[in-house]
């Protein structure tokens, strides 16, 4: 999925909503996308390692609407990411560091081996279900807000 780390875009099994919404378990944090139709608020899930980002989303059957995984990179870089072994199609937002939205790969193709890359350097790379980008008309040039735990 992304450079250097050949991550995918999907992970064994998803946690429930509801349970991520009440409690924000260890590996989850809210993130909040701002858009011309307003805010947007979702519970992610966390690739911080090397491991869960090379295995990102990798075989997980479902995703729940307000739910996603984040990809932060330190220090900002190019990404590259594909759809190997991910069975869901996903909205790729590539996330500049000051938390501007870079560009959007949209509806991505499940099992794909092609590449799905960021335009310049990015600090994360955010993947929600597909047509959520358009669903909630995110582009180029708006906000996302999120706060990483202290590691």
């Amino acid at each position: 999925m992304m450079l250097g780390l050949a991550c995918s875009a999907c992970t064994a099994s998803s946690q429930p909503s509801a349970k991520a919404a009440e409690t924000l378990e260890e590996g989850w944090i809210p993130l909040s996308i701002e858009t011309e139709t307003g805010t947007h608020d979702y519970q992610v899930e966390l690739a911080l390692t090397q491991d869960e980002q090379a295995r990102g989303l990798m075989f997980r059957q479902e995703m729940a609407p307000d739910e996603g995984m984040l990809f932060p990179f330190d220090p900002p870089r190019p990404a590259s990411f594909w759809m190997k072994n991910t069975y869901l199609p996903l909205d790729m937002i590539f996330v500049t560091a000051d938390g501007t939205i870079e560009s959007i790969a949209a509806d991505t193709v499940p099992l794909a081996t092609s590449s799905y890359r960021s335009q310049g350097t990015v600090a994360a790379v955010l993947e929600l279900n597909a047509g959520e980008a358009a669903r909630i008309g995110a582009e180029a040039g708006d906000r996302v807000s999120y706060e990483l735990p202290a590691r």
